[in-house]
């Protein structure tokens, strides 16, 4: 072997020619250069950053949508609403949503907000806010101002624990119901991930109109749909 291991180095990259090289004299060939493929880990993180920047565009062309979003979020027109009693906020009744709710007077604990006892009573305004986000709650201020003109309406606080939803509702001075979605079951079930996101069902449980976005924190233009939905 030669001091410099210019033997062993040929024999690891072709033993024909190291073979050959020995016999005849010739230098050694150079070793080619090896490129170094890119780790799976930093692709991951890139395709992790794609797909994160395709859900923002996503989520800021639904709110520019408004009321006309095609997407998932929230239940459209046409399909039935997804009944469900959740605790009011400031009330006793401490728990989760039940997704699977009586729809009798004498099953019905009052401390709960029971979609499916409101629309006996007519059609349904239903709005889901963060309270966190104030847009999200001058969306249920707006509801609250349009409130006794023949439309039911509530609120529901998305994610959030009864002390949130009951200083929320302190806060603001609101009168309507409002209930709490403490394990998120109720948001998951309408497909809330933006807001303000307000469902109109007629008195059937169906799904008159759905409405996404910031135009719907105008009372002139809500206004108008809860006369649609009066009236239609």
């Amino acid at each position: 072997m030669s001091p410099d291991g210019g033997e062993d180095r040929l024999s690891r990259l072709d033993p024909d020619l190291a073979a050959a090289s020995t016999h005849d004299g010739a230098p050694p060939a150079a070793p080619p250069h090896i490129v170094e493929r890119p780790r799976w880990g930093s692709r991951r993180y890139q395709l992790a950053a794609m797909l994160l920047a395709v859900a923002l565009l996503l989520v800021l062309v639904l709110l520019a949508l408004g009321g006309h979003s095609t997407g998932t979020v929230g239940i459209p027109a046409g399909k039935p609403l997804t009944l469900f009693a959740a605790p009011l906020a400031g009330s006793t009744l401490v728990g989760d949503a039940n997704l699977h709710p009586p729809c009798t007077a004498a099953r019905h604990d009052r401390r709960a907000l029971n979609v499916c006892l409101l629309l006996t009573r007519g059609p349904l305004a239903l709005v889901f806010f963060d309270p966190q986000n104030s847009k999200c709650a001058r969306a249920v201020s707006t509801l609250q101002a349009l409130a006794g003109r023949g439309v039911q309406v509530a609120a529901v606080a998305i994610d959030t624990g009864p002390r949130p939803a009951a200083a929320a509702v302190r806060a603001h001075r609101w009168t309507i119901p409002v209930a709490y979605d403490r394990d998120g079951a109720v948001g998951a079930a309408y497909g809330v991930v933006i807001c303000p996101l307000i469902e109109l069902a007629r008195r059937d449980g169906v799904v008159f109109e759905r409405l996404i976005g910031n135009r719907w924190l105008s009372p002139a233009a809500l206004g108008a749909q809860l006369s649609r939905l009066r009236s239609g």
